[in-house]
């Protein structure tokens, strides 16, 4: 990064109060092309607070795919049409899906819409899958400290979040599962409190002049989402405890939709939207260009966030022509005049641009780093749903 000012110099000098982390990850392949890992960090504080914003969607995906397999019931899958019943304040009701092919919603076209481009209400149906405390102990016992309180785009009170809404699944007119509402008796309590900036708008046109307050907000650290994406990637490179309880075809599925781009998406009709582009939802090397073509040779696995300024992605990025793999994850804060909600972060002059910049910087290293051994990068060769126009 020094040795490109014209890109990281206000970076470098400015990264305390651009809350800079980046997590770089080197793969190396033995003769029998397992796969080992060296992480550098720079600047990374597990406990420091940022808004992890989208990203919590990914352990999201993971949490419904393993609940399913564990539940082990026949006729359920993560097809399996799935109904939601309001029975308690601030819940919706949902019986269809119109982005659908079958026009039903179900677990596996949420974890599409949540991949692809990021939808906030397919994750919230997620959220009411799993309910809290499971969501946060699941994780827990799997080692990764984190801290899901609350849906997202959605205003409600710590009390409404820790009730979820009733679910059914139901296939050929019958009820295969249901599951009444999940309730948190225990409210899970932050270790610290947490505010940040100078003020925040509560409305449109009422400024109040003291930090904003994230106590009770998500928590998710960059350490623990690139070890999440390890996990899911490559499992059998970690403890058996931070896997998840995938299928073969679960695994699949998820590398499909972690890389597919909109417009390569037939069902929802992404690829019909023009509002969606190859870059979108793919911060690293490509920011948010709107007209630069992804070359078909690259494939980005990943998950991003954007919200009150900040910007994450966590990503493992595959050249299949150069035989070039690696695990990049950061975060940058982009709220420069430290107001929040204001609509004013500079995610177009820095963010996106800092991404791009630093996804190029290490694929240009990588381009160039020897390696005793070529990788088999087959595993991650995918036939997407549409061929990309």
């Amino acid at each position: 990064m020094k040795g490109e000012p014209q890109n990281f110099e206000m970076i470098l000098t400015r990264r305390e109060l651009l809350e800079v982390q980046i997590i770089y990850t080197q793969i190396d392949r033995g003769e029998n092309n397992l796969p080992s890992f060296k992480s550098f960090y720079y600047n990374v504080d597990t406990t420091r607070y940022f808004y992890p914003a989208s990203t919590v969607k990914f352990p999201m995906c993971l949490l419904a795919l393993d609940k399913i397999n564990k539940l082990g019931i026949e006729g359920l899958e993560k097809y399996t049409p799935m109904f939601h019943d309001s029975v308690y304040g601030g819940q919706l009701t949902v019986i269809r899906d119109t982005t659908s092919e079958s026009g039903v919603p179900s677990v596996a076209h949420y974890i599409k819409k949540i991949l692809t481009v990021s939808d906030n209400d397919a994750h919230n149906r997620l959220y009411e899958f799993m309910g809290q405390k499971a969501s946060n102990d699941i994780l827990h016992e799997k080692g990764y400290d984190v801290r899901f309180l609350h849906r997202l785009e959605r205003a409600l009170s710590p009390d409404q979040n820790r009730h979820t809404e009733a679910v059914r699944f139901i296939k050929d007119g019958k009820i295969i599962f249901e599951q009444p509402m999940l309730v948190n008796e225990d409210s899970i309590k932050p270790p610290a409190m947490v505010v940040k900036g100078k003020g925040y708008y509560k409305s449109d046109t009422i400024l109040v002049q003291k930090p904003f307050d994230f106590t009770y907000k998500n928590f998710f650290s960059l350490k623990d989402q690139q070890d999440m994406l390890r996990a899911v990637l490559f499992p059998e490179s970690v403890s058996s405890t931070a896997r998840f309880n995938l299928s073969d075809e679960d695994y699949q599925f998820l590398y499909q939709y972690m890389s597919q781009l909109p417009t390569e998406t037939l069902y929802p009709a992404y690829s019909k939207d023009s509002s969606y582009y190859d870059a979108y939802c793919k911060f690293f090397m490509y920011g948010a260009a709107k007209e630069e073509r992804i070359p078909g040779t690259i494939r980005i696995f990943n998950k991003v966030g954007n919200a009150y300024g900040y910007l994450i992605d966590n990503a493992y990025i595959v050249d299949f022509k150069s035989g070039v793999e690696f695990m990049i994850s950061a975060v940058i804060n982009v709220n420069t005049d430290e107001v929040y909600n204001d609509g004013k972060y500079e995610y177009e002059t820095i963010g996106y641009p800092f991404f791009k910049d630093l996804g190029q910087l290490f694929y240009q290293y990588e381009l160039k780093r020897p390696r005793k051994n070529k990788p088999d990068l087959s595993k991650f060769l995918i036939n997407y749903d549409l061929e990309r126009p």
